[in-house]
């Protein structure tokens, strides 16, 4: 399973030339669709229709994760409270990826630091 944060879903949703290659990357290693949590279009969006264009049309290809359960929440508080860095938003983000699941991030330090103390979750970062 792969959960995109912000950064993951800007960096994939730029069409460009890297982005496409990592986007047939993420295919052959059987990782597509990534899922995107709600909380996450929060950060990718900017409310312009003109400005999202790109990411609107690039979230059609992803899973839409549209509730968090109780048991989630509870759990990135958890690892953002062991971690001592980190969003609610990235907290949440590794709590979706557990257990053996890769977050695709620009974030390096915070996601890394929360996913230290997660279940087997990978981190790459774009």
């Amino acid at each position: 399973m792969l959960v995109l944060d912000s950064g993951g879903v800007s960096r994939l949703s730029a069409r460009t030339k890297s982005a496409l290659s990592l986007i047939g990357a993420l295919r052959a290693h059987e990782l597509w669709p990534p899922i995107v949590p709600t909380m996450v279009l929060v950060e990718s969006l900017h409310g312009d229709p003109r400005r999202d264009a790109n990411t609107h049309r690039f979230l059609k290809m992803c899973i839409i994760e549209p509730a968090v359960s109780e048991r989630t929440a509870r759990r990135a508080a958890e690892l953002r409270r062991r971690a001592r860095a980190g969003s609610a938003v990235d907290a949440l983000v590794v709590a979706i990826a557990e257990p053996g699941g890769m977050v695709l991030t620009g974030d390096r330090a915070d996601i890394e630091a929360l996913a230290a103390h997660a279940d087997a979750v990978a981190v790459e970062v774009v």
